[in-house]
């Protein structure tokens, strides 16, 4: 696993990037039980994920509604596939509308950019 945190921050809000490998759906939920195992992770506003897996691609937003989706179009650029993708965010108070699809491709961005190789 690995772990990029504070990359982005936006009017309070502030973002952290993980991922690593999985090959399958299990691998996938137990990628995210092992981030969440960390007090801060649990206490995030929002853990987005995807991952595209041989057989299907898998999102989940956690209530940032379209968030895994951005992630998923992402992947799905870069080919880059059995490799899941999550971008949390501590929410700052302030609504940031639109921005913060911009702030999750950021966090892909900077994961593709420092995370590799791949």
């Amino acid at each position: 696993m690995q772990q990029f945190e504070n990359i982005v921050t936006d009017r309070g809000s502030k973002y952290s990037v993980s991922g690593g490998v999985v090959r399958t759906k299990g691998e996938a939920q137990a990628f995210i039980k092992q981030l969440c195992r960390q007090k801060k992770y649990a206490k995030a506003t929002h853990n987005t994920w995807a991952v595209l897996l041989d057989d299907a691609p898998l999102k989940n937003d956690d209530g940032e509604s379209g968030a895994g989706m951005v992630i998923l179009r992402m992947l799905e650029r870069e080919e880059l596939r059995n490799h899941i993708v999550v971008v949390t965010r501590w929410y700052g108070g302030v609504k940031l509308g639109g921005d913060r699809f911009r702030r999750v491709q950021d966090g892909v961005r900077y994961y593709f950019e420092h995370g590799g190789p791949f």
